[in-house]
């Protein structure tokens, strides 16, 4: 198994290799470790390396079947997540998946769900989830991420293996978790209360690195919206965010939202402390 663009998770590579060597992964993993960890780019390269068609090592890069993964279009590759809340993975889109699941493979060996932030999964997706995984179909293959396992039921953990990573996994990792805390921050924006917001800024205030990553994503996001809102679909990013903010905000309000990311963008560059500009981002966007 290859793991190109990751570093930092050594203990988590030979646990995978083991598992594949000995033909051993099994059909529901838990991929658990804090933001900045790259759970969801190991995710993805898990994905990857089950549809690749190499006879070599996986995931090649290069097969047909990489490249369509790669760009988002494989068939046998599903993702789905939940929204900023900590109850938000809702049920329906596990009864999706379920259904789905039975259905042989378009073109893979077998099918691939990514379920992100699966610690947002309330009780009863859990439980609907539970269904699948005790009786699991044949080629298919679950990849959870959480930030810990402990969320999860105990019957959801008891049926997968987790794989525990070590913080600060390195600048290319914590693209993909900064992406997804910024989807959370976006549509924390839509939440009545405001708590959800500050916990997902928490995390900013002491790692630059991340900060910064966040910011740029966020601005694609509302950059998104506002395309989508004038009924254009010219995108740059791939999550349910920017979709959600066009439906719910006017133009006018997204517009201001992204003038506001750009001001606290800027004072970013300029070194303002970051628990200030945690603290103001919250409030600015909340005043659009």
């Amino acid at each position: 198994m290859r793991f190109d663009g990751i570093q930092n998770q050594e203990r988590a590579f030979l646990q995978l290799n083991a598992l594949d060597k000995t033909d051993h992964i099994p059909h529901a993993l838990i991929l658990e470790g804090p933001v900045g960890s790259g759970k969801t780019e190991l995710a993805r390269l898990l994905s990857r390396w089950a549809v690749c068609t190499s006879p070599g090592e996986r995931p090649c890069g290069e097969c047909a079947a990489c490249r369509k993964a790669l760009s988002g279009g494989h068939p046998d590759i599903f993702v789905a997540q939940g929204g900023s809340g900590s109850r938000s993975f809702h049920v329906d889109a596990i009864r999706q998946i379920r259904g789905d699941a039975y259905i042989l493979p378009n073109e893979a060996e077998r099918k691939v769900y990514l379920l992100l932030g699966a610690d947002t999964m309330t009780e009863q997706a859990q439980n609907a989830l539970l269904k699948v995984l005790e009786e699991p179909p044949q080629r298919v293959l679950f990849v959870l991420t959480c930030v810990s396992s402990a969320a999860l039921l105990s019957t959801v953990r008891s049926r997968a293996q987790v794989i525990a990573l070590s913080p600060g996994a390195g600048e290319g990792e914590e693209n993909s978790d900064a992406q997804e805390l910024a989807e959370r921050m976006a549509l924390a924006l839509l939440a009545t209360r405001e708590y959800e917001l500050l916990r997902l800024t928490g995390g900013l205030v002491k790692d630059k690195q991340l900060f910064r990553q966040a910011l740029e994503r966020l601005q694609r996001i509302f950059r998104d919206a506002c395309v989508k809102a004038a009924g254009g679909e010219a995108l740059l990013s791939s999550g349910q965010a920017a979709e959600a903010l066009a439906r719910r905000l006017t133009r006018r309000r997204i517009m201001d939202m992204m003038e506001e990311l750009e001001r606290i963008a800027a004072l970013f560059e300029r070194n303002v402390n970051q628990n200030l500009l945690a603290t103001w981002l919250c409030a600015g966007l909340r005043s659009c």
